[in-house]
């Protein structure tokens, strides 16, 4: 049974059909064209007035003996001496051949003898071929080689294109017609355009060069100007830092007699960049009589690979750029964030943090931490987040870390450091804002006093069901580094042993396009679920494989900032 075809096998089809019906189209167009201009009929039962003499054989051998097609003409001559018509004489056999190769037979009676050139080949009336006639006729010079294009209707299809170069030159009183088949010199001419290139091949002996048409235009000369005729001329035209190079091919050619090729770099306001190959010419194994040279202009391609060139070389630089950038952030991230905090059991509180850096950034944003006692007999507990990425959210980071950690020696309230802390980023350039959670414990009251300076509130594990703690009274305050002198106030929370409390920053929860509520949801769910799964949190070695769980179970290609969390836990001590 067979299936019907797929959309994959019905393809090559379809486009072959379109190309069919395109190309059957345009064949439609050229018809309808040439149907407009068909030339008047010929009139093979119009008698010549006045034969004309009959061709000698000889002269008959001499034009079969031409290596071009060729016809007799005479011009028909009127008592004020201009040119009537013009008569058809004879042919050769080279002209015979043509005819019967490019001619439709029904397009032409058969030849009887003389007749009007016209009548024969009326088309031929609407070219340059009249003027080349009667131009040769008046002047007594040849004329051409000229590009004669014409058409021959077919009865049954559509018309022969014919091109030719014709060249018509006085012979006594009759003129000489001879022509060849022009489209090749034309394609060559149009492949020489199309693709930039040219040939050329210098006589070293008499100091000639025989060029190919568009050699002048590949080298960027004027349409009439000269063309270097010796390898010094095309010397002149080059670069000075190219004559090496154009030193190098000649060296290799004329003396190691072998192909060679180089790059010219040529002078003018444009400059062009020409590929030379050349091979040597050779008489019977004798010196180099001649080089053959090809010559094509890549102007174009050297652009565009300096172009590409340039655009690696920058990608280099930016991306040298940006892994020494993150080199430094890692140093200084290494540098601004503590070490795991040693001595805090003996207050009652145990602490593990886990940092993962934006992996699109340089390295490192600005989330930073503070877990360390102060003389006080108190714990400092800190979290914030810098604006931004790099070395300006390290740089931002580091200035409010140390100052906190300043700050926090005067035993100062913590909403009283948090408005410190405002100032000092407020003082370092409107750029620079942060949030942050800061909190102090007092272990002899197991109270955790903190403020909120527009960070995510922190969550409460507790008895395996985490919930946010409450805001500050009034909410949570600015973030740091928008309006100097705002006052923060604290809240309080009192833990109990076992109690787990949470600081993050929002790269832990937040998500391109998503709601806050649904990421605080996602945190609080996540953290009841790693709980389960950890149920006994008894030493630092758990809690830190709590807090490194957490991190995974949020962590994911979806998040687009660095992210940071510090866990705290009430011990019995």
């Amino acid at each position: 049974m067979k299936h019907p075809p797929t959309g994959q096998e019905l393809r090559p089809t379809l486009n072959r059909q379109a190309l069919h019906t395109l190309l059957a189209a345009q064949r439609d167009r050229i018809t309808a064209y040439a149907r407009t201009r068909r030339p008047r009929s010929h009139a093979p039962s119009v008698p010549v007035l006045e034969p004309p003499e009959p061709v000698p054989a000889a002269v008959q051998d001499v034009l079969d003996a031409l290596p071009t097609a060729a016809i007799l003409v005479a011009p028909v001559v009127g008592d004020s001496g201009r040119i009537t018509d013009f008569l058809y004489l004879t042919q050769n056999a080279r002209a015979v051949d043509y005819s019967r190769a490019h001619i439709p037979t029904a397009s032409v009676p058969p030849w009887s003898g003389p007749v009007r050139l016209f009548d024969r080949f009326p088309v031929l009336e609407g070219t340059g071929l009249p003027r080349m006639l009667a131009d040769a006729h008046h002047e007594r010079v040849p004329q051409g080689p000229e590009s004669v294009e014409w058409f021959v209707p077919r009865p049954d299809g559509p018309p022969a294109l014919l091109s030719d170069d014709v060249v018509v030159a006085p012979c006594g009183n009759r003129l000489l017609v001879t022509w060849e088949r022009g489209h090749r010199v034309r394609m060559a001419a149009a492949a020489q355009r199309l693709v930039r290139a040219c040939w050329a091949e210098w006589n070293l002996a008499d100091g000639t060069v025989a060029p190919s048409l568009g050699f002048g235009d590949v080298l960027g000369l004027a349409p009439d100007g000269p063309v270097p005729g010796d390898f010094l001329g095309l010397a002149d035209l080059a670069t000075p830092d190219s004559l090496p190079e154009l030193y190098r091919l000649l060296y290799d050619v004329l003396l190691r007699k072998h192909r060679s090729e180089c790059a010219l770099r040529l002078r003018g306001s444009h400059e062009r960049v020409i590929r030379v190959v050349a091979e040597p010419v050779r008489h019977r194994g004798g010196p180099v009589w001649a080089v053959r040279a090809v010559l094509i202009d890549i102007t174009d391609a050297t652009r565009r690979r300096a172009y590409a060139e340039a655009a690696d070389a920058e990608a280099r630089r930016q991306r040298a750029r940006a892994e020494a950038l993150g080199e430094i952030a890692d140093a200084l991230r290494e540098a601004v964030l503590p070490r795991p905090a040693d001595g805090l059991a003996s207050y009652g509180i145990d602490t593990a943090a886990v940092y993962r850096p934006d992996s699109n950034a340089s390295g490192v944003g600005g989330d930073w931490y503070k877990a360390r006692q102060i003389p006080s007999g108190r714990l400092l507990l800190a979290l914030g987040d810098a604006r931004g990425h790099g070395l300006d959210a390290v740089t931002l980071m580091a200035k409010l870390r140390y100052a906190l950690a300043g700050l926090a020696f005067t035993d100062t309230p913590v909403e009283q450091l948090t408005h410190w802390l405002n100032d000092v980023a407020c003082d370092d350039g409107t750029e620079s804002t942060a949030t942050a959670v800061i909190a102090r414990y007092h272990p002899e009251r197991s109270l955790l006093r903190w403020t909120c300076a527009g960070h995510p509130l922190p969550v409460l594990l507790r008895d395996g069901r985490a919930t946010l703690l409450p805001a500050p009274p009034g909410g949570p305050g600015l973030t740091l580094g928008v309006l100097p002198g705002l006052p923060y106030a604290a809240a309080e929370t009192t833990l109990v042993e076992g109690d787990i409390v949470l600081l993050y920053s929002d790269g832990l929860i937040e998500r391109r396009d998503s709601d806050p509520d649904e990421d605080t949801a996602r945190l609080l769910e996540a953290a009841e679920e790693v709980s389960r799964d950890h149920p006994a949190v008894r030493d630092h070695a758990s809690l830190q494989a709590y807090a490194d769980t957490l991190m995974a179970h949020l962590d994911g290609p979806h998040r687009f900032d660095d992210a940071t969390l510090l866990a705290l836990r009430r011990t019995g001590s």
